[in-house]
């Protein structure tokens, strides 16, 4: 057992030893080497959904929450109106920061455990023409159900409106196509399926988008726009990088290319939950999800009904042996989630099998 414990988490996760050995050098932030790999950076994030040629990569300082703030305070503008599509804790979120913002927002809402549908999406931009922007979560982290993204992208691009994706839990495992689906922002962050280190957004935007939405922004740390023209006028951030999470990333992006780049990826994490899925069910739990809507990227389990199961003692019996999950964010269910995701291996989901056989043994709880 390493001394650092495994990360069944959404992110952070558990990193490779080459990306963390890379935070081992300072940078000073205007230094032309700096500069050189920032446009690195900008230019792979592009690569992971060719994006290249249609849309303009922006990072920004902080956590995946910061960076889909700052979209909505930057390209819905003022006068504009955002729709969300929620099936998931983190599309409320969406809702509460277009509020925070001063921004007009309603919500259209499935259950936790049913995708969004895209019928229901172009309904809801007929019935209301002032609509200007419509936000989905791709891979909803609450629960791990991946939301049909090619269809809703083309009601959405049908109907004339804007569409803001949020694709944290999927960007760099689950493919993205920005050359063939219609997206006029794609946010995610560095500390998920990419394998970087937490710290660090980004918005991969069409550039007109940015170009419209010059002086919307209330917040000058979030406005998108003025960070966009930063970098393209000099290389440079405005604000004091993370310049150790640049380099993480850097390295973690070029170590998804050598994988195979998505595809690659999705193949090892798939090959994860495969594991995982097949020892839990041998031990008695139950999927939240059906299994045709899950993604391999996070997986919530059901607590036992008959409440033999308490979440704080088999979190405390995993993490003694070394494995840490995290507790559900369901509002209809108890629930426990177990990430599949991050610098691991079927043979990792195998130890932590064992780890869980022998944590309800011990805890008295038959399988």
């Amino acid at each position: 057992m390493s001394e650092s414990p495994i990360l069944l988490t959404p992110g952070p996760l558990t990193t490779a030893i080459e990306t963390r050995r890379a935070m081992l050098r300072d940078w000073g932030s205007r230094d032309p080497a700096f500069i050189a790999l920032t446009a690195e950076l900008r230019s792979r994030l592009l690569q992971v959904a060719s994006g290249e040629g249609s849309h303009v990569a922006v990072p920004l300082q902080g956590s995946g929450t910061f960076i889909v703030e700052a979209a909505i305070a930057t390209l819905v503008g003022p006068a504009d109106k955002l729709l969300v599509l929620i099936n998931g804790a983190y599309g409320e979120r969406m809702v509460t920061i277009a509020r925070r913002m001063g921004r007009a927002v309603e919500a259209l809402r499935w259950a936790e455990d049913r995708v969004v549908e895209p019928g229901k999406v172009a309904e809801a931009l007929r019935a209301d023409p002032s609509i200007t922007h419509v936000a989905l979560v791709h891979c909803e982290t609450t629960t791990g159900i991946l939301n049909p993204l090619a269809e809703i992208a083309a009601v959405v691009a049908a109907a004339g409106r804007g569409f803001l994706l949020d694709a944290m839990s999927s960007f760099g495992a689950i493919g993205i196509d920005l050359s063939s689906v219609p997206v006029t922002a794609l946010l995610a962050s560095s500390n998920k399926c990419l394998e970087g280190v937490p710290g660090l957004g980004f918005a991969l935007v069409q550039p007109a988008a940015l170009e419209r939405a010059v002086g919307n922004s209330p917040s000058l740390s979030f406005d998108l726009h003025a960070q966009w023209r930063g970098f393209e006028t000099d290389g440079q951030w405005r604000f004091t990088p993370p310049v150790q999470v640049v380099a993480a990333l850097v390295e973690a992006l070029r170590r998804l290319e050598a994988e195979g780049g998505p595809a690659g990826r999705l193949r090892r994490y798939q090959e994860n939950f495969d594991t995982l899925w097949a020892g839990m069910r041998r031990l008695g739990f139950a999927l939240f999800l059906d299994e045709a809507v899950q993604a391999p990227i996070i997986a919530t389990f059901r607590m036992p009904a008959d409440g033999r199961l308490e979440f704080r003692r088999f979190y405390d019996a995993l993490a003694a042996r070394g494995f840490l999950i995290y507790p559900g964010k369901l509002t209809q269910a108890e629930s426990f989630r177990i990430g599949c995701i991050g610098a691991l291996d079927r043979r990792d989901f195998e130890r932590l099998l064992e780890a869980v056989a022998e944590a309800l043994r011990t805890m008295e709880v038959a399988a």
